[in-house]
């Protein structure tokens, strides 16, 4: 049995299999590449930083969006040539750390615990399964499975599937999880999504009456409360989980836009914003994480979806 879940699909819809060749690092963790010619229309496998292999994709409408095999991770996203999300300056792209900044997957654990920070899935190679072009909206399929890698830290197998589509003003993911294994896991999860903000501006709404928990002063030993403002803003240092959060919020990121963050099955959210401690860049972002911060207790051969849409008008 899912412990929690919800039934989340795209349409079916005729697509593409791309070749994809795997083998390990000495580390073990699977590197994935794949043919730079996908022979679908707005998706483009090419060479990212670092070497990295990177995905482009281009809707018809001209919205344009990068995400690296390495990690799954979506690094921009852009509407007309504003960039909507943010990567920090010090982020490396040499496929060793966790790429810093856009949206970065927290699986199959969120924030410190048993394992290393916020799990593995965010500095694994993940693999292109399927391609397909909707009425001009690009959209591509990663997959991520367990290797002695993620087995060295987490004993299961396991199936991680991750949808991504580009619209004219919108970016939608999807992520199912499957249990493969014969025994029963539990994890937790999260997108740990970076916004291109003015942090003397930005603000959320949508999260009025949720119970927080607050890590700042001490992430071990959250404040619990309850959140009483209609606008939640980041006036110094912001750590602070949302339980039960509604499924959709609005950020005003400060600068002429207001994004909406709708999702399906994310039961929390999360607010981050580093302030001083990271002082090259705090004033440029500001996090807005949809998570699942309970444990999902998957039986095996279920799965756990949950999809997120980011849009602008």
């Amino acid at each position: 049995m899912v412990a929690i879940s919800m039934t989340c699909s795209f349409p079916a819809l005729t697509s593409i299999k791309l070749p994809r060749v795997n083998r390990y690092n000495r580390r073990g963790m699977a590197f994935a590449s794949a043919n730079k010619d996908t022979a679908t229309l707005g998706v483009n496998v090419t060479q990212g930083l670092g070497n990295l292999p990177k995905v482009v994709l281009t809707s018809s409408n001209g919205s344009e969006a990068e995400l690296y095999l390495y990690g799954g991770c979506v690094t921009s996203w852009k509407v007309g040539s504003k960039d909507l999300l943010f990567v920090r300056p010090d982020a490396v792209f040499n496929g060793q750390k966790p790429i810093s900044g856009g949206i970065p997957h927290c699986f199959p654990q969120f924030g410190p615990g048993p394992m290393q920070q916020h799990g593995f899935a965010r500095n694994s190679d993940w693999s292109i399964v399927d391609s397909e072009n909707v009425d001009g909206s690009p959209v591509i399929t990663l997959e991520l499975k367990d290797t002695p890698y993620s087995r060295a830290m987490w004993d299961y197998s396991f199936q991680a599937l991750y949808k991504i589509t580009l619209e004219k003003n919108s970016l939608s993911t999807e992520l199912k999880i499957t249990n493969t294994d014969k025994k029963p896991f539990s994890f937790t999860t999260a997108l740990h999504t970076y916004f291109s903000a003015s942090v003397s501006g930005a603000s959320v709404r949508g999260l009025k009456g949720c119970k927080t928990l607050n890590k700042d002063p001490d992430p071990k030993n959250p404040i619990e409360g309850k959140e009483e403002r209609d606008v939640v803003t980041y006036p110094g240092f912001v750590d602070c989980v949302y339980l039960g959060a509604a499924n959709e919020l609005y950020l005003d990121n400060g600068l002429g836009d207001i994004i909406s963050i709708k999702n399906t099955n994310w039961a929390d959210a999360v607010l981050w914003n580093p302030h001083l401690t990271m002082e090259a860049c705090y004033k440029d972002f500001v996090c807005v994480e949809n998570a699942q911060i309970g444990n999902v207790d998957l039986e095996p051969d279920n799965s756990w979806v949950a999809t997120q849409q980011l849009s602008v008008g």
